[in-house]
């Protein structure tokens, strides 16, 4: 990860971001709800324990923090991120809701078993790939028994996202992934029952149909995907 390149983009990133995805004809808020909303769905499915305490790797400027406070509100929350700035305003604009932590790119700064679930979101295509089984192996490191990742990308199926990445400032060292490369690699740093869903299929002009999207998740020409892995 690059620390340069996300304090440079920190303060106008929600503004760039939304200009970005204009033809989706959402607001990055919703992308933000949908996957933490996808996460307590996914847990309560497997009826995993009570979440105490959460990681969100890559957390940025904290886009999905009132959204973990909504979805997890007995759960505290770490921010971890490479960008000092992106951090300075997460914690600005969301002051006391988590604990913002800088960390180096490659140590994860907690203890062993902190964690009973870790959530990244549309991090890993900006990390160098030979990075990504050590880092996945630190995530799984503070996790405890039992716990979650939870993995969002980009699809580089989807014309859409593929064009979006392509036009976006800071995206533009970007190296999208396919799923079955994040699959590869979380079970190659030791999660288990690591399962694929693609999510984002209808642009808000069809969102009417967004109900059926819970039968698409085996198409791989969503938008964007999750990865699951349990420790």
């Amino acid at each position: 990860m690059d620390k340069a390149e996300f304090d440079k983009f920190a303060d106008e990133y929600r503004a760039l971001h939304a200009t970005n995805i204009q033809v989706s004809g959402e607001a990055p808020e919703f992308f933000a709800e949908y996957k933490v909303r996808d996460v307590a769905r996914i847990l309560s499915a497997d009826r995993a324990a009570p979440i105490r305490r959460i990681l969100d790797f890559g957390a940025g400027v904290g886009t999905s923090v009132p959204y973990f406070r909504r979805f997890f509100p007995a759960a505290s929350l770490a921010c971890l991120d490479v960008s000092e700035r992106s951090l300075e305003v997460g914690e600005s604009r969301y002051p006391g809701a988590a604990e913002f932590r800088s960390f180096d790119g490659s140590t994860i700064p907690f203890q062993d078993e902190s964690f009973d679930l870790a959530f990244a979101a549309c991090v890993f295509h900006h990390i160098p790939h030979a990075e990504h089984l050590g880092l996945f192996k630190e995530i799984l490191r503070v996790l405890r028994p039992g716990a979650h990742v939870v993995v969002f990308e980009h699809n580089p199926w989807n014309p859409l996202t593929v064009r979006a990445v392509e036009t976006c400032r800071f995206d533009e060292n970007a190296v999208l992934l396919r799923a079955k490369t994040i699959k590869a690699t979380l079970t190659g740093a030791g999660f288990s029952r690591v399962k694929v869903s693609y999510r984002i299929f209808f642009p808000h002009f069809l969102r009417h149909l967004r109900s059926l999207e819970r039968l698409l998740t085996w198409c791989p020409l969503g938008a964007q995907y999750s990865v699951v892995g349990l420790k």
